[in-house]
């Protein structure tokens, strides 16, 4: 039977059925199996207007996802692009070349790893006893105390083999002895004082700072050497490279991958070439990274086209108008505006705390 006959026919058969059964069910009642999820939907005029006009602005960011992908790639075919990435390694950089494979840099050196490692493991220890000072009721720190000294131990018991400078090493073992030395009191004692952290921190922190310093010292050393290859390499292509380098709050002040990538780059670049893109994390992917990037380029022709000015969007696009607003507002309420200085579009001031004033700005300024 053709394909269309037996389908009048079975719905004729189903009409029949229907009508043989009772009386139809009026065709705007939903079926059953719809009834507990199904209803009238109320919506206003006014309300359906206003869903109408928010779905542009949803519908929006899925093109400008689009859009970026092309500038991406248009970024990437005409300029070299540097990314410096945060990691606990000292930091990940790596060289993307028009039409040429990325290149990534060798790593930095293990012992950096070893100086924070130790280091680390000091300011730990704070962190695990702190919660339980002065409380000798509360005995639930031993477990984990323990284990974290059985670890501690270890890395002492080991220490000689590790790739490390004699003297670096020297500090690194008498910093593990303390540790262990304080875990031992506290387990002995069973309680941990005040009294006995607040010593136990000042044994510690000049040797801290000889690590500390150890760190950044050959952290530094090595991207120096890594940016001033690359900057060679680039040749006069140098010129209109990008860079970024990604900071959480607490590194964003004296960024050391930011602060090396400066060196290079040169103050006209700040903020132009060379970025600082705040993550939410203190690890982030190459591809996030790229894309963070293409937004403030792309965005910056977006800025010149309608306004003007090529650095327009670098900033807060309402910031003006809500400064001004402020201004305002405050003074209907008898308040004093508080509001940092205005500052040009298109600025190459470094992108962190730049007013210098009194007290210590690192731990050399420390007693």
């Amino acid at each position: 039977m053709h394909f269309a006959a037996a389908t009048r026919q079975g719905v004729f058969a189903v009409l029949t059925v229907t009508t043989l059964a009772g009386p139809a069910a009026n065709a705007a009642d939903p079926p059953a199996y719809m009834r507990a999820i199904s209803g009238p939907v109320a919506s206003s005029p006014a309300e359906t207007a206003t869903k109408n006009v928010l779905a542009l602005n949803t519908a929006m960011f899925g093109l400008y996802d689009a859009a970026g992908r092309v500038v991406q790639m248009n970024i990437l075919a005409q300029h070299p692009v540097i990314l410096g990435l945060f990691s606990g390694a000292g930091g990940r950089f790596i060289l993307y070349r028009p039409g040429m494979t990325p290149l990534e840099a060798p790593s930095v050196p293990i012992v950096y790893q070893l100086m924070k490692s130790v280091g680390h493991s000091v300011m730990a220890l704070s962190e695990v006893v702190a919660p339980y000072l002065d409380n000798e009721a509360n005995q639930s720190w031993r477990g984990p105390l323990l284990a974290y000294r059985s670890q501690m131990q270890t890395a002492l018991d080991t220490l000689d083999a590790a790739d490390m400078q004699v003297d670096w090493r020297a500090t690194s073992r008498t910093l593990l002895q303390n540790n262990i030395a304080f875990m031992d009191s506290c387990t002995e004692k069973g309680s941990i004082s005040m009294a006995d952290l607040q010593s136990f921190a000042r044994q510690q922190a000049p040797l801290l700072k000889g690590n500390v310093a150890w760190a950044a010292e050959t952290q530094v050393n090595h991207w120096m050497d890594v940016i001033a290859q690359w900057k060679k390499l680039l040749g006069s292509d140098w010129d209109k490279a990008y860079a970024a380098s990604n900071t959480i709050y607490v590194a964003r002040q004296n960024n050391v991958l930011f602060s090396v990538l400066a060196q290079f780059f040169g103050p006209d670049a700040i903020n132009s070439r060379l970025m600082l893109i705040e993550t939410i994390s203190f690890t982030t992917t190459p591809e996030d990274m790229l894309e963070a990037m293409t937004r403030i380029i792309a965005d910056r022709s977006v800025g010149a086209m309608f306004f003007g000015n090529y650095y327009l969007m670098d900033y807060e696009l309402m910031g003006g108008d809500a400064r001004a607003a402020i201004i305002a507002d405050a003074g209907k309420r008898e308040m004093k505006p508080f509001l940092p200085p205005v500052v040009p579009f298109g600025s190459h001031q470094w992108p962190t705390l730049i007013t210098s004033g009194p007290g210590p700005a690192s731990l050399a300024d420390l007693p």
